[in-house]
């Protein structure tokens, strides 16, 4: 049996735990650079708020509503999301973090308790020990319980918790689940199957085996097709560390400096780099890109891409960042105005091969202990707390003694982070 948690609203419900007084009111976060929508409340949605929303048209199309509105806080929606996992991790015999807001739990050997009242209780344990509110799918196969999990989140009857166990709940259930729904099916399948006249899970899920491989060709949608009909069979290989890691932003304006860029390529590749040694693996490839703003056809476009090939696999952030300026320099032309830069970190492992040759085992050690010191601050006094020279923005040419810094990301709603810097403690009055 299978189980996935999911934290409802997640970033708006992380908001929420330090702001109470939001609780049934029409919230919404923002994007980076404050640029659009990308979470929104129940009571947000029931407004007609639309996922990709600009923010600078929210209040021409919702005149006279109050709108809380915060940027993106990831430093706070980690530290809380990781403390629901935390919980987890004490409630199921495994799990695996799918992604920031969603864990699936594996619960062999449980099946003498009363499953549904144990995801009930899960969700209430988490509720008041975090105060994010989670919905929970408990079913045979990974693609049920993720189906029942949308029924636990929109259905107040379940009580949070969905359990589909016998084929009766599952064939009711596939009857009311939407095709484009189902984890596995994408936006371009869903739209073929509807012209195949699937309309529901349920109308996939009675289509013979033979005639999903010989319609699609394609393993992915044919375990989703056995899935939805109880057969597990989507490997456990969800549970293997990323073999590429990508950081990458669109900037608050546009880029027409070197140093500037460098400094963006710097923070995106020290972010990979914390990411590599956060799952205990190094990487051997560090890739830059660099791309103008597409929808400007008045200006003049560019996009390239480069990689380095590292002597000594690496999770340094030191190496990682010097690698991706080497990136940068080959592929930075002057005279383009850049919207958007990223780094990719590849051919990721847990185990890597070492070149002794031009492996240098004293330096090694102490980038290892800088980072690992470097890592703890951080985490107690707050992301950034320390970073490298090169990550750290300039003031902007021509501003004179203004304290603007260039293209720095934009997050003029930022809430505060009480859990991870001291500075932004909740003070009592």
């Amino acid at each position: 049996m299978y189980g996935i948690v999911d934290c409802d609203n997640c970033y708006v419900s992380c908001e929420r735990v330090f702001r109470p007084d939001l609780n049934g009111k029409p919230v919404v976060v923002l994007s980076n650079n404050d640029g659009c929508v990308v979470a929104r409340s129940s009571e947000a949605k029931r407004l007609g708020v639309k996922a990709g929303t600009p923010y600078y048209q929210l209040a021409e199309l919702f005149p006279g509503q109050k709108i809380a509105v915060f940027s993106s806080n990831y430093e706070l929606y980690g530290e809380l999301t990781g403390r629901v996992v935390d919980i987890i991790r004490q409630e199921a015999p495994a799990y695996f973090r799918y992604s920031i807001d969603e864990c699936f739990v594996y619960l062999d050997g449980m099946e003498h308790l009363d499953l549904k009242a144990w995801g009930e209780q899960l969700h209430h344990t988490i509720r008041r020990s975090v105060g994010v509110p989670v919905s929970i799918g408990l079913a045979p196969t990974k693609t049920l319980a993720k189906m029942a999990s949308h029924f636990a989140k929109h259905y107040p009857g379940y009580r949070h918790c969905c359990l589909v166990d016998t084929p009766e709940k599952r064939t009711k259930a596939l009857r009311l689940y939407p095709i484009d729904e189902v984890w596995g099916i994408g936006r371009r399948y869903a739209a073929r199957l509807k012209e195949l006249g699937v309309q529901t899970a349920y109308d996939f899920a009675s289509h013979h085996g033979d005639w999903v491989r010989a319609t699609f060709h394609n393993i992915v949608i044919y375990r989703t097709w056995a899935e939805l009909n109880g057969e597990d069979c989507v490997p456990n290989e969800q549970l293997a560390k990323k073999k590429s890691i990508c950081t990458s932003r669109s900037f608050n304006g546009m880029v027409d400096d070197f140093d500037t860029l460098r400094t963006h390529v710097s923070n995106y590749a020290a972010r990979c780099a914390e990411k590599l040694r956060r799952q205990g693996t190094s990487a051997s490839v560090v890739a830059v890109f660099i791309h103008t703003n597409s929808f400007r056809e008045d200006l003049p476009q560019y996009w390239n891409f480069q990689e380095t090939r590292l002597l000594t696999p690496s999770n340094s952030t030191s190496v990682i960042v010097q690698a991706a300026h080497q990136a940068l320099q080959q592929i930075y032309q002057p005279h383009y105005r850049y919207k958007k830069a990223g780094v990719i970190v590849m051919d990721i492992d847990s185990n890597p091969q070492t070149n002794f040759i031009d492996f240098d085992a004293e330096q090694f050690q102490k980038l290892k202990r800088l980072d690992a010191v470097v890592d703890r601050i951080n985490k107690v006094h707050g992301t950034e707390t320390i970073v490298l020279g090169a990550q750290q923005y300039t003031r902007q040419k021509g501003k004179g003694k203004a304290d603007i810094f260039a293209n720095a990301i934009k997050h003029d709603f930022r809430s505060p982070n009480p859990t991870t810097r001291w500075s932004d403690i909740i003070r009592l009055k």
